[in-house]
């Protein structure tokens, strides 16, 4: 369940949100006080009760009052963010490391171990550094709850890290428009127990072994999955998202367009393998073209070939 509250979410709450409110609360105390004294000036020198504007000459201990009070306030205001900013951005040498993996349209994280997941799980009371990467185009992690957010820029360099002081769920949203399913980007950081964290990240679930070849083969490709974000696009049970369903992928034939031609495919290994290392050769019809990128210098042979064997089982489904 995701958590309503954040009150120590995360330890940089408090001060991100005293700096909020003191920032707020002078601007709002302005706003009410500078349109106070508009209206009341409208009012008492209107044109009827002054015909002849008063000209003013000045009044040089009012202008370095209205000159020094609102510099000190920007100083304060530039001081709390200063603060904030400075505490954010020094990662604690003992953060525990975990890859952030963006892409359209979905996160992946990536433990020390090996362990890959679409939901960032952390353990409570421990400092967590974020290394964001982004394979496609820009996207922004941002963690309300948590107060953080940064770009994750392809080929750039950006880490954040947090501490949450508290039990829970709490979102993740891509904050950078990154394409057609942009809103759908989201996952949640699940923060649980220490003990809970050790006895979870002991072993990486897609290596799970099975007396079951069947279920060791649809752990291994739910992995692959999860590692690449293809469930951001496709589905196994036959509905439609940005791309076409892959049930029953290797029973039937797909109507595609090639080089502005439409032709009948057969959903053999080849095809799944030039899908996947050339998405846009070959699209399915009734999909557009250019929503995925090439994977060829990503997914491996021996990924290839997991898939096939899961999408010969769920072809025979």
């Amino acid at each position: 369940m995701i958590e309503e509250t954040t009150r120590n979410a995360s330890t940089f709450v408090s001060e991100v949100d005293s700096a909020f409110v003191f920032i707020f609360g002078i601007s709002l105390f302005f706003l009410f006080a500078i349109t106070v004294f508009m209206v009341y000036y409208i009012i008492r020198y209107r044109k009827s009760k002054n015909p002849k504007a008063t000209q003013i000459e000045g009044n040089n201990t009012l202008e370095i009052v209205w000159t020094v009070i609102p510099t000190i306030l920007v100083i304060i205001m530039f001081s709390y963010g200063w603060a904030g900013w400075r505490s954010q951005k020094e990662i604690p040498e003992d953060a525990m490391p975990i890859k952030a993996v963006a892409r359209m349209w979905s996160f992946s994280f990536q433990y020390q171990n090996g362990k890959i997941t679409d939901t960032l799980i952390v353990p409570i009371n421990t400092a967590v550094n974020l290394d964001l990467i982004a394979q496609d185009v820009i996207h922004s992690m941002y963690i309300p709850a948590f107060r953080v957010k940064q770009d994750m820029v392809p080929g750039k360099q950006a880490n954040i890290w947090f501490e949450s002081e508290k039990l829970g769920e709490y979102e993740i949203f891509c904050a950078e428009y990154c394409g057609l399913r942009h809103s759908y980007m989201k996952s949640v950081v699940k923060v649980i127990p220490e003990k809970e964290f050790e006895e979870w990240n002991k072993v990486d679930s897609s290596a799970i072994a099975s007396d079951n070849p069947e279920v060791a083969i649809r752990l291994a490709a739910n992995g692959i999955f999860r590692k690449y974000g293809c469930n951001a696009c496709h589905t196994s049970d036959g509905s439609k998202l940005v791309g076409p369903s892959y049930k029953n992928i290797m029973s039937r034939t797909r109507t595609v367009i090639k080089d502005g031609q439409e032709m009948e495919m057969k959903a053999d290994a080849e095809y799944i393998r030039r899908s996947i290392y050339d998405p846009n050769a070959e699209v399915v019809k009734g999909f557009a073209e250019g929503l995925m990128i090439s994977y060829k210098d990503q997914v491996s042979e021996d990924e290839i070939q997991q898939l096939l064997e899961y999408f010969e089982i769920i072809s025979g489904d």
